[in-house]
């Protein structure tokens, strides 16, 4: 089976084909899309992947993420994006100066749609806390100011080539299951015959 990835980050672009890959071939489309203003990550994929099949009359995935900090009511939230390129990780830490709760969440939101179908989404989400000064030069985004619950470290700092972080992880393995349950031949041999 193939899916079209559809995405102007390199970043994951190389984490979706590592994730799915060999099963699901994943050959991306780089090029920006319009997107809803909405709260919910996993309206603006449904929509977005919706949209995107019906133009390119093909199996699309695209993938929304979010930083939601608590004590800001959930900023910068879905436009984690638009506020990076504006103020950076700087930025978010000045605006939390003073503020004692750090707790904060990551969103990943993948919407999957056929052409002619309705859209589906699958969320992943993690809790953590945002430090209080970058630290790490790994990943990117907002990497290098959450430290995942249960962690001293922030993922900027301990994350490796090849690594996913883990709410990205549980939105693509809920992707993979239901391409799994949904698509035949993606079934082991043993599991077709009982079907």
């Amino acid at each position: 089976m193939k899916v079209f990835l559809i995405t102007s980050n390199e970043n994951k672009i190389r984490e979706f084909k590592l994730f799915l890959e060999p099963q699901i071939e994943v050959e991306a489309y780089q090029f920006e899309y319009p997107e809803i203003r909405s709260d919910d990550p996993c309206e603006i994929t449904e929509v977005a992947a919706k949209q995107l099949a019906e133009k390119l009359k093909k199996p699309v995935i695209v993938e929304d993420s979010g930083f939601f900090i608590r004590a800001l009511d959930e900023f910068p939230g879905t436009c984690t994006k638009y506020v990076f390129q504006r103020i950076g990780n700087e930025g978010l830490i000045k605006t939390m100066k003073g503020i004692k709760d750090r707790s904060c969440f990551y969103k990943s939101a993948i919407g999957y749609c056929e052409p002619g179908q309705k859209p589906v989404s699958f969320l992943g989400i993690e809790e953590g806390k945002v430090a209080l000064k970058p630290a790490g030069k790994n990943g990117w985004g907002q990497d290098p100011i959450f430290i995942p619950k249960g962690k001293s470290k922030t993922y900027g700092q301990m994350r490796k080539k090849g690594d996913i972080n883990f709410f990205r992880r549980r939105a693509l393995e809920k992707l993979k299951r239901f391409l799994d349950k949904t698509v035949p031949c993606l079934l082991p041999v043993d599991e077709k015959k009982s079907n």
